[in-house]
């Protein structure tokens, strides 16, 4: 990880959670290359089945990238041009992209000011005969209102594919996200709560039929050797990857652990103060990040950095006000809540590994600058 030697407290320190488990983590490396099978072998097998039980799912398709998990879940439904995905604009553009490359266009519809995620309210009044799936959203490491989602799906007939990649481990009323919808698409990109060692993705599924299909699209679209009935991509998880995300995994629920504890000193700091998470009833939130409002965000972010204090902002320009996505007929009248979020999100530094008391400067840092601007 290349981080900034002016910092006093980074935004991430992506070696901090694995120190004691390096010597696990260079031993499956090690038995990946002395095995010499590298590409769709033992190793991706048992992580498969592994993730699919850490999720409560069938099925575990491992892929090479989050955006690729996304991207072969929509084909894997049959999208055509003309179809129409409804999802969230106030997330990372990856999900627009995929739904963009099996020809469907994305309906962007707002988010809830309190939970970041995307409205159920709002997709409904967005399904017209055209709409063919709905991909909410699991923003920052909490779910979005998946019985209402799902409920509108039953009732329209549509296909669910949730956007996991923020929200390993995340449970709405006790289910683990990944494992309400058709397909559930999870990023192993190295900064997420279980992150792998380059890019790396997994889809979840409890259809076996879909789990198939998925096995072939990522594959060339062979169902045997050298024989390709459909069209297909090379989208495999590595092996070395499979290897070291298993050494991660059982230590997922700790690590999660850690940053829930962490949250809530958060929570205690800044309470009352500055706009916090907030956690909805029957989630179990996972804080892949700690994002607090505030309209005077960017002058915050600067006083912290000039503390030596990392901050991020996710996500700036809403996919929706993208040039990429220019052409679309876009109301923006019916997305102000995303809009203000881009406006007054604030990402503080939390991770596994990040000491109590670095928390207490950071926002002890955070409260100061709030005093000196009243």
């Amino acid at each position: 990880m290349n981080v900034d030697s002016t910092m006093k407290i980074h935004f991430n320190d992506l070696q901090a959670p694995t120190r004691e488990i390096q010597q696990d983590l260079w031993a499956a490396a090690q038995r990946v290359l002395d095995s010499g099978w590298y590409v769709l072998g033992e190793e991706l097998k048992a992580f498969e089945n592994e993730f699919a039980a850490y999720c409560n799912v069938q099925h575990c398709i491992g892929v090479s990238s989050g955006t690729e998990a996304l991207h072969l879940a929509l084909k894997a439904c049959d999208l055509h041009p003309g179809d129409e995905v409804i999802t969230a604009s106030h997330t990372f553009i990856a999900n627009a992209l995929a739904i963009t490359w099996t020809g469907a266009t994305p309906i962007f519809v707002d988010i809830d000011r309190r939970s970041n995620t995307i409205d159920p309210n709002e997709v409904e009044r967005a399904i017209t005969s055209k709409t063919r799936a709905i991909l909410p959203v699991h923003l920052y490491g909490q779910c979005a209102d998946m019985d209402a989602i799902m409920q509108l799906a039953k009732k329209h007939d549509l296909w669910v594919i949730e956007d996991a990649a923020q929200a390993h481990g995340a449970t709405y009323k006790g289910q683990k996200a990944g494992s309400f919808g058709d397909l559930g698409c999870f990023s192993f990109y190295p900064s997420k709560n279980l992150g792998a060692y380059g890019d790396a993705g997994g889809i979840t599924t409890n259809n076996a039929e879909l789990a198939d299909t998925l096995r072939r699209l990522r594959n060339y679209g062979q169902l045997d050797r050298y024989w390709h009935p459909t069209v297909g991509y090379n989208s495999r998880l590595d092996e070395i990857q499979a290897a070291l995300l298993r050494v991660k995994l059982p230590h997922l629920n700790g690590w999660t652990a850690e940053r829930r504890r962490l949250a809530n000193m958060y929570h205690e700091l800044l309470g009352g103060y500055v706009d916090i998470p907030l956690e909805q009833p029957n989630q179990g939130h996972v804080y892949h990040l700690y994002v607090i409002k505030t309209p005077r965000r960017d002058q915050l972010k600067e006083y912290l950095g000039s503390q030596g204090i990392g901050a991020l902002i996710h996500y700036p320009i809403p996919i929706h006000l993208q040039q990429v996505f220019k052409h679309l007929d876009i109301d923006r009248k019916r997305l102000l809540m995303t809009e203000e979020a881009a406006t007054t999100v604030l990402s503080l530094p939390l991770y596994p590994g990040i000491t109590d008391s670095e928390v207490h400067t950071v926002a002890k840092t955070v409260l100061d600058f709030l005093l000196k601007n009243r």
